[in-house]
């Protein structure tokens, strides 16, 4: 891959309110640049209306998915236009494909020993042309400074193409946004979830219920507990400020 460069600017991306969205395939993208790849949903969107550092992280991101049929619809109801919704998981396996065809490096940085040690199993696998590394950071909700820098230096001394983070959002992406000029890496992926998806200690939601836009769904009855305020308590807060958006327009048209 080439070296970091000027953020990418080439990418045709559509406006929903102060966030671009990318709205072209991955491998439309020339990742010529170093970039920062973010994903946004209904839940990220919410939180960040009250978190400036996230809401940052986000707004400032060389590249913005549109993780969720939330935010796809939302495109569709105030711009009439049709993205691609493409989850943090696309974003993984296309960038492993990648540096598979090219010999290339990534790093893993998050997540437990055990689903790290799963992860590298799988990884030697299915991508042997790929060189990995990985680091389990401590699990608190905030690092020291002396974490962080620990953190830097282990990720540059592997020089990695890409860089995948794991640290659950916001505090993923706001890590992410917060040390991209500090890192030796091309590429800086907050992806959370995809961790446990990829080494298979939570299991993803079938292509079919994926294509029906259900993806949600499936994962709240799977998990309850832990996504029941993101989809039934954030999930109405988003619809409710989609329809104010678009009554005010209308109010003012």
């Amino acid at each position: 891959m080439s070296s970091p460069g000027q953020a990418i600017a080439d990418a045709p991306t559509v406006g929903l309110l102060d966030y671009s969205i990318l709205n072209c395939n991955l491998d439309e993208i020339k990742f010529d640049s170093k970039c920062l790849v973010n994903t946004i949903n209904q839940y990220s969107y919410v939180a960040a209306q009250k978190d400036n550092d996230f809401r940052k992280a986000l707004i400032e991101s060389d590249i913005l998915l549109a993780d969720g049929i939330g935010i796809v619809a939302a495109l569709k109801m105030l711009k009439g236009k049709k993205v691609k919704k493409i989850a943090g998981a696309d974003l993984h396996q296309y960038l492993l494909e990648k540096l598979n065809k090219e010999g290339g490096r990534c790093f893993y940085l998050g997540s437990k020993q055990s689903t790290l040690d799963a992860i590298r199993e799988r990884l030697h696998r299915e991508y042997p042309n790929i060189k990995s590394g990985f680091y389990s950071p401590p699990f608190k909700p905030q690092f020291t400074d002396a974490e962080n820098a620990e953190m830097v230096q282990i990720v540059n001394a592997f020089k990695p193409d890409v860089l995948f983070v794991g640290m659950t959002a916001p505090k993923q992406e706001k890590w992410s946004y917060q040390h991209k000029d500090q890192l030796d890496t091309h590429i800086i992926c907050p992806i959370g979830a995809v961790f446990d998806f990829y080494a298979e200690t939570i299991k993803r939601p079938s292509k079919f219920w994926i294509g029906l836009g259900l993806e949600w769904f499936i994962r709240l009855v799977k998990e309850p507990k832990r996504m029941s305020k993101r989809y039934l308590y954030y999930g109405p807060v988003f619809i409710w400020e989609l329809l104010k958006i678009k009554l005010s327009r209308k109010m003012s048209s």
